[in-house]
């Protein structure tokens, strides 16, 4: 795949000294009914990180992500992502945290009747009101961005399940966002699809835009991220550097997990 120059107005490049906290979650208690999924969590994200968010399924990993960007509530702690206050949903402009933090999920979320350039300009033309020509000029550097320019014209159903979800990548980066959040985006697809999307998330990564991800490619995030979490039973069970973490595992679940998935 090719790759344009990363345009600063599409990605913003973190400072080589960054030392912003840009995401703070802080003692956050999350229940369904009676069960509690997220329990007591707290980690910061500073400004160009790439944050890894591990562990077993129903550990309160995609939940958590869903609360960062004011898709759950949650019943009691603090979320602060770049300077909205996500956890007062009373006070919380959802349109302005959503231009501020991009999410991708499992499933691409594109609309089938429209073209991949109209997927992506839909919200520049009608949230951000940004002229057409502005928008298509923007749908195409994020296209370039991600080795897709010459499926602008395509509907979703003329591409392979990697390439639609490189799209949605490059529609959450047409709003320019401070942050990136993923969830699970290559669980659905093949080894060889997964290994195009990652490349476009290391790509991102190398050029300082924040992210959190959570993810089973443990080989992937071992390799990248700066953090690690691990989650055990809606708890962050430990954290820290990505080598030291997974060099010397403090608990003997996170041994196990490691053990199970390496």
């Amino acid at each position: 795949m090719s790759r344009a120059k990363l345009r600063k107005d599409i990605v913003p490049v973190a400072p080589d000294a960054a030392a912003e906290t840009v995401v703070r979650v802080s003692n956050v208690i999350k229940d369904f009914g009676t069960v509690r999924v997220l329990d007591s969590v707290s980690f910061d994200v500073m400004r160009g990180q790439m944050v890894a968010i591990i562990g077993r399924s129903g550990s309160g990993k995609s939940t958590l992500l869903r609360c960062m960007n004011g898709l759950e509530t949650i019943q009691s702690g603090e979320i602060d992502v770049c300077g909205h206050r996500v956890s007062l949903p009373g006070k919380l402009d959802k349109g302005q945290l959503r231009q501020a933090v991009g999410i991708v999920f499992q499933s691409y979320n594109l609309f089938p009747h429209l073209t991949v350039e109209r997927n992506i300009t839909l919200a520049l033309t009608l949230v951000q009101k940004r002229p057409k020509a502005e928008a298509r000029r923007i749908a195409a550097d994020v296209l370039n961005l991600v080795g897709l320019s010459e499926k602008i014209d395509a509907y979703p159903e003329q591409l392979s399940g990697g390439q639609q979800q490189r799209v949605a990548i490059a529609r959450s980066l047409a709003l320019s966002p401070q942050v990136m959040l993923f969830d699970e985006v290559t669980s659905a697809l093949d080894p060889e699809l997964t290994a195009e999307v990652l490349k476009v998330m290391e790509d991102l990564q190398q050029r300082g835009m924040t992210m959190v991800l959570v993810t089973h490619e443990m080989g992937f995030a071992r390799r990248v991220a700066d953090i690690t979490i691990f989650m055990h039973k809606g708890k962050v069970w430990e954290i820290g550097p990505t080598a030291a973490v997974f060099a010397n595992p403090a608990t003997t679940e996170f041994a196990q997990f490691i053990a199970s998935v390496l």
